[in-house]
């Protein structure tokens, strides 16, 4: 055990480093960049040992996995991310922990997420989902609504009893104009944000980058990054 914190210790240590890195060269102080460590595949006891070292923010992106972690973990002062694709029959388990949702992107979620959160007395935070993959009026080939939808929905979502709307989300495109372009993909969606905080002007989130490329979302400007692989490594998925 001792092992392993020291394990996460030093990844921890190394990823921080590299967001300060990112934020200096950007002109940007470490305090405007949050960092999420992503915990999926990983035990609660990861988790634990996470919240020991400093960690203040988690997310998982599957429901099986993260209602038992989170409720294994109730005593430590954590914030919960829930980052995968929402299915609408996940929502009520995902609302009794979820302290924002990360990867909204359709009307009929925003429905479902509200009458939840209502129904167990929570506000809930959200993230629309951005799909720099879609096409005008599609969805993304990893979720996500594009950028011709963000509009309605945010309008929608800031309606919504018990619901919060707190800015976007990304994950870089593997196809489309962006592929392999991740500062121009978290550069458009600053671009975005820009447009959405003219009508919500409280959605200051921007949620960009992974461990690959968490320097060109502190480049472009990203509010919080999610890291997992950097942090705890690379686990093998079971089943």
């Amino acid at each position: 055990m001792r092992e392993r914190k020291d394990e996460l210790a030093a990844n921890l240590a190394n990823v921080e480093e590299r967001i300060a890195a990112a934020c200096a060269a950007a002109g940007r102080e470490r305090a405007e960049v949050t960092l999420i460590v992503v915990t999926k595949t990983y035990p609660a006891s990861d988790v634990r040992m996470l919240s020991e070292l400093g960690v203040r923010h988690v997310a998982e992106n599957r429901d099986q996995d993260a209602a038992p972690k989170a409720a294994a973990c109730t005593d430590l002062p954590l914030s919960w991310h829930f980052v995968g694709q929402l299915q609408t029959n996940k929502v009520r388990s995902v609302v009794g922990y979820a302290d924002l949702v990360q990867s909204v992107d359709r009307s009929k979620l925003v429905t479902a997420l509200s009458k939840e959160a209502v129904r167990a007395g929570r506000e809930v935070g959200c993230l629309i989902q951005v799909a720099l993959d879609a096409g005008e009026n599609e969805r993304g080939e990893r979720g996500g609504v594009a950028p011709g939808g963000i509009a309605e929905l945010a309008d929608l979502l800031a309606g919504a009893p018990g619901l919060r709307l707190d800015g976007l989300m990304t994950v870089a495109p593997l196809t489309g104009e962006f592929a392999g372009r991740q500062q121009a993909a978290f550069e458009r969606l600053m671009y975005l944000s820009t447009d959405l905080r003219r009508a919500h002007p409280a959605a200051t989130m921007v949620s960009a980058g992974m461990s690959a490329d968490l320097e060109e979302a502190v480049m472009a400007g990203a509010t919080h990054v999610r890291v997992g692989t950097s942090v705890l490594g690379v686990r093998p998925r079971l089943g």
